[in-house]
């Protein structure tokens, strides 16, 4: 399961920002997935065996994480005897706390001019 940047509301934004200067986008883009994986390796990751947390990579502009069993614990699964377990949406919520830095990091690059 793996996570790329995506814009809802800041797309304008992102992409005036790439307009004027690719670098300095891409530079905005890195700062910020270089802080969810961090923080999804601080914490941000639950642990059980450790595996899922060994297995959070970032690679460019995609942080995610390698185990198959990834999004199952994201967004939850049904269990032997129809039980449910209750995703726990970590990725998410990493995403959910970037959103508003990742704005405001758009919004100081482009008053740069």
């Amino acid at each position: 399961m793996s996570f790329r940047l995506t814009l809802k509301g800041d797309d304008k934004l992102a992409g005036e920002l790439n307009r004027l200067s690719s670098v300095r986008f891409d530079a905005v883009v890195q700062k910020n997935m270089t802080q969810i994986y961090a923080r999804g390796k601080a914490g941000g990751t639950p642990v059980d065996t450790g595996e899922l947390k060994g297995s959070l990579v970032k690679s460019g502009d995609v942080v995610g994480y390698a185990k198959s069993y990834a999004p199952h614990v994201e967004y939850g699964h049904r269990t032997r005897g129809n039980g449910y377990v209750q995703g726990q949406k970590y990725l998410y919520n990493n995403v959910e706390t970037q959103r508003p830095i990742f704005r405001q990091d758009l919004i100081k690059q482009l008053k740069k001019g």
